[in-house]
């Protein structure tokens, strides 16, 4: 059912949501968010699955003005889909810019409490570890393992975001222009803290609201040790520079007081 609040002060607002391997789940988030906020338009990318979970998006579009989609050649990762469809939007004219995962753990009807934050922010991001947000159908091991990456991103980065690693967000386009999507490197999940951190070293407005965060119950995680390698290794890397520019700048102004007592 429609909310009733108004957001046309936003502007026009696209979710963009990719897909691979995603034939039990797309229609039923689609029609999901459609459902539960009609004026929100839908960009499914979907990365040429073989399941033809493509072909059910395309037949959705058909049907629905407000859904679109992107079928790209190959699988190249979660971040390099997300910039193809941000590009994509911005070329569209869009306002807002959302994302969010195909597979049904992010609610739908938890996304108006993300256009009410954008009213006072540039990047709202959807939180399991602020006070409110949650997780259903997690064991402890995965739980601490989350807790513990984003605790790790946030004192390596110096960034005061508890869930830099969450897919559920929206991006105001003027944001998105500002953070140099093109020098983005990264392809896996590490992208969604890459573009968190880009948005606050930029001097950008970060809001976190909580969701409740579930589990999928069908089809497989995209998740894989290759994924989780890639983000550590990417966040020490990115950490670590910016620790190096810090101690650059404090010996710099050391040596600068040390010259002008001579």
């Amino acid at each position: 059912m429609s909310s009733p609040r108004d957001w046309t002060a936003l502007g026009r607002v696209v979710m963009v949501v990719p897909t691979y391997n995603e034939a039990d789940n797309v229609e039923w988030i689609v029609k999901r968010v459609r459902a539960a906020v009609p004026e929100v338009d839908v960009l499914v990318v979907d990365d040429n699955s073989p399941d033809g979970t493509g072909g059910l998006a395309d037949a959705m579009a058909a049907e629905d003005e407000q859904v679109q989609v992107l079928r790209r050649r190959s699988k190249a990762g979660l971040g390099a889909a997300y910039l193809h469809g941000f590009a994509v939007a911005l070329d569209r004219g869009y306002d807002v810019i959302g994302e969010m995962d195909a597979d049904g753990s992010h609610q739908p009807t938890q996304l108006p409490r993300l256009l009410d934050a954008l009213a006072d922010a540039d990047l709202v991001l959807g939180s399991r570890w602020v006070p409110g947000g949650s997780v259903v159908n997690w064991t402890r091991f995965r739980e601490a393992l989350s807790r513990g990456g984003n605790l790790y991103t946030r004192l390596l980065l110096g960034i005061p975001v508890r869930d830099a690693t969450g897919g559920f967000r929206l991006f105001r386009r003027t944001t998105l222009e500002a953070i140099n999507l093109q020098g983005v490197e990264s392809v896996g999940y590490c992208f969604q803290a890459d573009l968190a951190w880009r948005t606050l070293e930029a001097g950008l407005r970060v809001t976190e609201v909580p969701i409740e965060f579930v589990e999928r119950s069908r089809g497989e995680s995209k998740m894989s040790r290759d994924v989780a390698i890639e983000s550590l290794r990417r966040i020490t890397a990115w950490g670590l520079r910016k620790r190096r520019r810090q101690i650059g700048g404090v010996l710099s102004k050391l040596s600068m007081r040390g010259q002008e007592r001579r």
